[in-house]
């Protein structure tokens, strides 16, 4: 379909809007576009007829996404050939790509550069899908959180690989004496644990790997603790630096043992034993929403219940009320200091509010209700109907 086709299908859209300054504004994004695809080799027209009002919804929801479709045109192309836009997509969706398109990069800032564009065009398929009313929000969000998971897995696998060559591969001793190879794991923490991440969502990590040990075959001999340590360095920066074609995700992690002051990595053991000795209540309200997200399943299954006794007593704990209660009032003086209280997130009623109140009873009674251990909040508010509480 021409041009003027398409054009006359916009201009119909933009004539049903609301308000004159609301067709203004969309106009002239319009104009935006037409000038960017009109200098693209791909008839980005044709592809999109019939999509028209959809475009629409977009442009008048999201600045972002008309910027991301005048810079990178080829990505509504390719979404709207490959039914992405109009249809749910598999929960590995993202893993396999993000394996397919990193596995050739040998260079830094080209995964950098690569992995940032498959953020954008993830963005433009799921902010399309949201405003047109064409995913659910479990969707959009499980879609979100997937992609963090595959970012984190994939980027942190080929600096892992990269560095190995000089550094060597981390090892550690089993029980029966022998070298066993060891790696990182990366849990997930708030919304990204509980599979929620929404489109604004730091994302919340902490780093863990097995043993305490020694690297093996490198130019250079060094603790399991910094080759670790390197490798989540390396991974931050490449997720959470930005750039030219800006960040993947803005990254967290001062949910860690000892927050910023604390190292960057830490043994099960070390974990584990700080979690017994010194947790305190914040961080078993934190720790609800754990998931392993990157690295050894397997492994990472074995901390999270290792760590299970922290977070769920297997006594009703109605103890922890009076320190939630204390933190609760501490959130509300920094919420009205910033006169933040009639904010949808903090202010009274809001987000945080209600997530506080269900992990409330996920704390009290998950050590004898196995319902109430997920890290869904969703999931936990029925299992809170489930039980009349």
């Amino acid at each position: 379909m021409s041009l003027s086709a398409v054009e006359k299908q916009i201009h119909s859209s933009v004539a049903a809007l609301p308000s004159a300054a609301l067709q203004t504004h969309i106009l002239q994004q319009w104009e935006r576009l037409v000038d960017a695809w009109n200098t693209s080799s791909l008839d980005v027209f044709s592809v999109l007829s019939g999509n028209e009002s959809q475009l629409i919804k977009v442009l008048v929801g999201s600045d972002y996404v008309a910027d991301v479709l005048c810079r990178y045109p080829q990505f509504l192309v390719e979404l709207l050939e490959a039914g992405e836009l109009s249809a749910s997509i598999s929960s590995d969706h993202y893993d396999r790509l993000l394996q397919a398109v990193l596995a050739d990069i040998g260079d830094e800032n080209v995964l950098n550069k690569t992995i940032r564009e498959c953020r954008q065009k993830m963005m433009l398929r799921v902010i399309w899908r949201d405003l047109n009313r064409l995913a659910p929000l479990m969707e959009t969000t499980r879609d979100l959180s997937r992609f963090a998971d595959a970012s984190v897995t994939h980027v942190m696998r080929w600096h892992s690989e990269r560095l190995k060559p000089v550094w060597g591969e981390p090892h550690a001793k089993n029980p029966n004496g022998e070298l066993v190879a060891q790696s990182m794991i990366v849990l997930g923490m708030g919304k990204l644990g509980a599979d929620e991440l929404n489109l604004s969502s730091d994302i919340d990590l902490i780093f863990v790997f097995p043993q305490s040990g020694w690297t093996q075959n490198g130019k250079r001999e060094i603790s399991n603790q910094e080759f670790f340590t390197k490798l989540g360095q390396k991974l931050i920066q490449s997720l959470d630096n930005q750039t030219a074609d800006g960040f993947v995700f803005r990254v967290d992690m001062r949910l860690r043992p000892y927050g910023e002051s604390g190292p960057l990595v830490m043994s099960f053991n070390a974990i584990e034993d700080y979690y017994q000795s010194q947790g305190r209540e914040w961080e078993r309200y934190a720790m609800i929403k754990a998931r392993v997200m990157a690295g050894d399943q397997a492994r990472g299954a074995e901390l999270i219940s290792l760590l299970k006794p922290f977070v769920y007593r297997k006594y009703i704990d109605f103890s922890v009320i009076e320190a939630l209660r204390g933190l609760k009032e501490m959130i509300n003086r920094e919420v009205r200091r910033k006169g933040m209280e009639h904010n949808i997130k903090l202010g009274r009623g809001g987000i945080r509010e209600i997530e506080f109140l269900v992990q409330n009873f996920q704390l009290i009674r998950g050590g004898r209700e196995q319902a109430f251990r997920t890290q869904s909040l969703y999931a936990a508010m029925d299992a809170l109907l489930a039980t009349g509480l």
